[in-house]
């Protein structure tokens, strides 16, 4: 993952994501990566949930 921290308390999922990061343009070139999953993965705890989670910005 980049820039992804998840917690889940108490049935709650909590995604954090730093908005002032950037890891440089996506594999198009169209945009700018701020945070990702780098596909699918399971929610901490719940293995039979999954998340995905792309952040960005235009170029």
């Amino acid at each position: 993952m980049k820039n992804v921290e998840m917690k889940v308390d108490a049935n709650i999922l909590t995604v954090k994501v730093d908005l002032t990061k950037e890891f440089g343009p996506s594999s198009s070139g169209k945009t700018i990566i701020i945070a990702s999953t780098e596909g699918n993965i399971s929610v901490p705890g719940h293995e039979g949930l999954k998340i995905g989670l792309n952040v960005y910005k235009k170029k």
